[in-house]
């Protein structure tokens, strides 16, 4: 029995997910991870492509047990109009309704926002797409990948004498879905303090408040990301270019190279750090140098400070450059790979990994529930669920009874 801490902040918060692979599924997985109750609808037809994505075990993937933890998955023939009706049901007794197919979809579903609003008035709807819900771009299909490319996070990505490069994540996606769950919230907040949840049984009973859409584009999504680019641009006629593992305009920040031939990231473009990190390396006269004290000074010797603090990190190895930066209270990381992270003192000891298993036994961790909340974590209730796993619990809670539920399997709305 979870109390209300254990079940999290969201608990009670109802949430129906229409979409499919990332960012619609991230964005509702967040909102499970805290509480909510959050009802999958897939197509019976192998549902949802994640699940054959990447590393499988047993014929599902890896990645499904964390994108789809705690939720509930229910399979709708959304081509069968029984389906629909079902879909529809479940999304008017939804306080957010999180969705990522094309524009138009949805109401050709007879699910789209405005359908639904005029049924619900405080109806909250996400729809990420890749080009949001108006403008001529709007039918056209977009990934994450071309997110990030119209966003302009691709253009800055790389080294400047190749082609640019991308994120070995789907970012766009994920940068995308983290907006989605901001707008989430923001409209919850704006619904309840005008009214409150709809009630259809008791309707006239019970005061509506004003539901809205949250339309989350994933190029914009990006673009949001994207810094000083456009003040710059547009007051200066700077276009930021690709720089490597540097940070332009913000000096020193870059990859470097130790003797072993690991790779060190080393932050040192604040005043006050600057001047220790070339203490640390043996460069008292930097250190010392009046034009060198403030970033703007530093911007025109990128060059020569890059080259100093490489030439110091060629006579170190990764754990001896590690230990000198941190005595002198520099930021500094070794880059990372998940094996590193595994066995990470300071991972372990934020309890970044929960230990699970499959139904079958079989061990497995996952990534800890972030951000952490003092008073109402989130937590993982179960594995991302088996394909319709949920069927009966949902339509029984909605009315149906044995028999028509098996009817619904073999005419294949199930």
């Amino acid at each position: 029995m979870h109390t209300k801490a254990s079940a999290g902040p969201l608990a009670g918060i109802k949430v129906l997910e229409l979409g499919t692979l990332i960012a619609g599924p991230f964005c509702s997985r967040m909102l499970a991870e805290f509480g909510a109750d959050v009802i999958k609808i897939e197509s019976p037809d192998g549902g949802d492509p994640i699940r054959q994505w990447r590393v499988l075990k047993d014929g599902t993937s890896l990645w499904w047990s964390v994108q789809a933890r705690n939720k509930k998955s229910v399979t709708l023939n959304m081509k069968d109009p029984r389906g629909r009706q079902i879909a529809k049901r479940l999304a008017l007794d939804a306080d957010v309704i999180i969705e990522n197919y094309r524009p138009g979809v949805l109401e050709k579903w007879d699910v789209g926002y405005e359908q639904l609003k005029a049924e619900n008035p405080a109806t909250i709807m996400v729809r990420l797409s890749g080009y949001g819900q108006t403008g001529p771009m709007k039918d056209l299909p977009g990934f994450g990948a071309i997110g990030e490319s119209m966003g302009g996070m691709r253009y800055v990505s790389g080294h400047p004498d190749r082609p640019p490069v991308r994120i070995g994540i789907s970012i766009g996606d994920s940068v995308a879905a983290l907006h989605g769950v901001i707008g989430a919230m923001m409209a919850l907040r704006h619904r309840d303090v005008t009214g409150g949840r709809w009630n259809g049984k008791t309707g006239a009973q019970c005061v509506a408040g004003q539901g809205q859409m949250v339309d989350v584009a994933l190029y914009e999504a990006v673009f949001n990301m994207m810094e000083s680019l456009v003040p710059e641009y547009d007051h200066a006629g700077v276009v930021r270019e690709r720089t490597g593992g540097a940070l332009p305009g913000i000096v020193p920040s870059n990859t470097y190279t130790t003797r072993d031939g690991e790779n060190i990231v080393i932050a040192g473009n604040g005043d006050a750090i600057f001047r220790r990190l070339m203490l640390a390396i043996g460069r008292d006269d930097m250190a010392g140098d009046p034009e060198l004290a403030r970033n703007d000074g530093r911007v025109p010797h990128t060059d020569r400070i890059d080259g100093a603090i490489q030439a110091w990190c060629s006579t170190q190895d990764i754990d001896s450059a590690l230990a000198a930066l941190k005595a002198a209270d520099v930021p500094v990381s070794k880059i990372y790979s998940v094996r590193d992270m595994m066995t990470d003192p300071q991972f372990l000891a934020r309890g970044m990994f929960e230990q699970h298993a499959f139904s079958d036994g079989t061990p497995i961790k996952l990534p800890a529930v972030t951000p952490k909340l003092s008073e109402t974590p989130g937590t993982t209730r179960w594995l991302g669920p088996a394909l319709g796993e949920h069927n009966d619990e949902i339509l029984h809670a909605l009315g149906y009874d044995d028999a028509q539920i098996a009817q619904l399997r073999r005419d294949g709305v199930l």
